[in-house]
């Protein structure tokens, strides 16, 4: 098999031929089709999450052909297209699995940061933590729901009832997010980088009633604001942006420092919310949704062996929508 590996924090990711594995007691086989390219994985490649599994192959948007079943799968069948996230496994014992909080778990596991995931032609995958797809989707298309539209739709139940919506940064995520967030009847205020007149166009294409520069100040008082911008600076922005009562959802697994900020801004009962990878029910709630809703995903794809070229051009915020390796 043929992947791209990442040997070292901060070093490009090397292509390297591997044996296919073997899937182990519980385990799927899977032929990649498509692998999206996330933000995250630029945090664990950059060096900026801790303790990665090194060497591995990044990618956690995985959409593939099952090849075959471990023992004790039931559920599949070979030849099935599933999808693989990032969260790949979880302990089931400490006190967070008991509480039905498998998204906090104390010792999970997570594709493409500590078990090797999608930026290859084949992978194993727990079948427990693997999704059927929604017929109608490309692979590539399926791709970015798989992390982009799970953690958009986590994010978006954490905004609770808002109507007026503000997302910061309007990258992979926030494309799909806010087709959701307009099925659903809410208005979306769409803050990009300064002076990104593509990204604002591109927003406006989607629903948004307002697109700007996070400099600048919506006609509108704003219910609740989602960032997925990893700018910590934002979310003093956002505070000030959002209502009495108003919530504001960081919807990255990493942010630069947050600045200190006049208690002012906080105070009237306005909320900061993290939110932390994903549980299997969001999987489950999410792919339903997103055919019904209409979502369409806007992706641009690059063969498998061009992924440190597609990593870049997501770095410099070269991309409307999403970017998918094609193995």
């Amino acid at each position: 098999m043929r992947a791209m590996v990442l040997e070292a924090a901060g070093q490009p990711l090397k292509l390297t031929q591997r044996e296919i594995p073997s899937p182990a007691s519980g385990q799927l086989l899977i032929e990649i089709l498509a692998c999206g390219v996330c933000r995250t994985d630029l945090h664990v490649i950059d060096g900026e999450l801790p303790d990665p599994k090194l060497p591995i192959v990044p990618g956690h948007e995985i959409v593939g052909r099952v090849l075959g079943l471990g023992r004790g799968v039931t559920g599949f069948a070979e030849g099935e297209r599933v999808g693989v996230p990032w969260l790949g496994h979880t302990c089931g014992s400490c006190a967070y699995c008991r509480r039905r909080q498998e998204n906090l778990c104390d010792r999970p596991s997570f594709t493409g940061y500590t078990i090797d995931g999608g930026y290859a032609s084949h992978c194993v995958a727990d079948a427990d933590y693997t999704f059927k797809l929604p017929e109608g989707y490309s692979d590539a298309e399926a791709a970015p729901l798989l992390c982009a539209g799970l953690i958009g739709h986590r994010s978006l139940k954490m905004a609770g009832d808002a109507v007026k919506l503000g997302i910061y940064g309007f990258g992979a995520a926030a494309h799909i997010v806010a087709q959701v967030a307009k099925f659903e009847g809410r208005e979306i205020y769409a803050f990009t980088r300064p002076g990104d007149a593509q990204a604002q166009d591109f927003a406006r294409s989607l629903g948004a009633v307002w697109a700007g520069g996070s400099d600048e100040k919506t006609p509108e008082e704003l219910d609740a604001a989602i960032i997925f911008a990893p700018v910590g600076a934002l979310v003093p922005i956002a505070l000030k942006a959002v209502r009495k009562g108003g919530t504001v959802v960081c919807g990255g697994i990493h942010m630069s420092d947050i600045p200190g900020f006049p208690y002012a801004d906080l105070w009237g009962e306005r909320a900061i919310r993290s939110v932390a990878n994903l549980a299997r029910n969001d999987a489950v709630e999410f792919l339903d949704i997103a055919p019904k809703a209409g979502v369409t995903t806007h992706v641009t794809e690059y063969p498998l062996e061009k992924a440190n070229e597609a990593l870049a051009d997501l770095r410099d915020g070269r991309l409307s929508g999403a970017a998918v390796l094609i193995p």
